[in-house]
């Protein structure tokens, strides 16, 4: 585990003016792989020991942390985070907590997969963040229950140890463990509030599960697919493309800036393995002045293969699910969605099978994965 950067200590007091004036963060490499405890993929912080001051489920919000300074509640002073009560000694002659006195949070992945890092965000807990947190990992099968999660049999594996935060600010860990989890355990150290909790990884799909399917979608996010690369994020990511569900809104899809030169937008993804692909769908919706005007679809087999359109430059409507049909399954590893000119999609959806040499790759990893 590496903290990226570290920051320790208390946060000035706010003063007023832009509550984000001051925040402390990073760029960290590991934010370009998808947040697992997405609840748009069914993430969820299904158990807390305490949440006095504000609740558990507010770690995984979407977006920011807000902060209204003048809103209290019976309570106290309102958070947009998981806070506890502070916490205290045996008696009057050792008042402090103990040095393993800690509070958890149990969360589910919305996907399971290989984490590659996590943030511990503590916007706007200047002086009530934790002094320290830590973060493990566990593998459970099937929708365990928070009891059977803490039961003596479960293995826990430490995948960042107990470490100094900063408040007001971005706690990055890069995270080394090769193994697949399903859950997580959030610790804060002894006690104290988080705004926002991300975890960064890989989904590692059950192999059985696709296996019976047959059919699904190959790129989808939920089934192992990934964004390796775009050429322009700078109105929303290209991970939306391949998240769960429709588009709810304009920022839940991906949004190039406006060309002004002769050149055209384009993301290329990883599948979920080696996979036949036979009908695509390109959808739009929200996009109503800012869609792309054409699109087209390729596909290669293979790090080294040649991409093929298996899907020629097509026009595209506003605010449209546009669905075709394959006339020939097509098979490939990766894939690549092109754009003309600019503007965006909101939704990418390849539907097909594993081939059996992409079942059998898919299975060995997930089993080495202690799957």
């Amino acid at each position: 585990m590496t903290a990226i950067p570290s920051f320790t200590g208390d946060a000035n007091p706010y003063r007023g003016g832009d509550p984000y004036a001051d925040y402390r963060t990073a760029d960290f490499p590991f934010t370009r792989y998808a947040d697992l405890a997405d609840r748009r993929l069914g993430a969820g912080v299904i158990a807390a020991n305490d949440e006095f001051f504000a609740e558990r489920e507010n770690l995984l919000v979407p977006g920011r942390a807000e902060f209204d300074p003048e809103h209290f509640g019976h309570k106290g002073k309102v958070m947009d985070g998981w806070e506890t009560r502070r916490r205290r000694g045996a008696s009057a002659g050792h008042p402090w907590p103990a040095q393993d006195d800690h509070d958890w949070a149990l969360v589910r992945l919305g996907a399971p997969g290989v984490v590659r890092g996590v943030v511990v965000d503590t916007a706007h807990f200047r002086g009530n963040y934790p002094q320290a947190v830590s973060v493990e990992g566990t593998s459970v099968a099937g929708s365990p229950s928070p009891e059977e999660l803490l039961g003596d049999d479960v293995k826990w594996t430490t995948l960042v140890p107990r470490t100094p935060v900063g408040g007001h600010a971005a706690n990055g860990f890069e995270v080394d463990v090769e193994q697949r989890f399903t859950h997580l355990r959030l610790n804060q150290h002894p006690d104290g509030g988080i705004a926002r909790l991300r975890v960064h990884g890989e989904v590692v799909p059950d192999p059985a599960w696709l296996e019976v399917l047959g059919t699904f979608d190959v790129v989808a996010l939920e089934n192992g697919g990934r964004v390796e690369d775009a050429s322009d994020l700078f109105y929303s990511p290209a991970t939306n493309t391949i998240q769960p569900g429709r588009s709810r809104k304009m920022d839940d899809g991906w949004e190039t800036r406006r060309r002004r030169d002769r050149g055209h937008d384009w993301i290329r993804y990883r599948l979920a393995a080696q996979a036949q692909i036979r009908a695509i769908e390109i959808d739009t919706a929200y996009l109503k002045g800012n869609a792309a005007g054409w699109a087209s679809v390729s596909v290669k087999d293979g790090e080294d293969g040649d991409w093929r359109e298996i899907l020629p430059r097509t026009r595209l409507q506003p605010d449209t699910d546009h669905r075709f049909a394959l006339p020939a399954p097509a098979i490939g590893t990766h894939a690549r969605v092109d754009i003309y000119p600019d503007g965006g999609i909101s939704r990418l959806r390849l539907h097909g099978s594993l081939t059996q040499d992409g079942a059998n790759r898919l299975a060995a990893r997930h089993q080495e994965l202690g799957g």
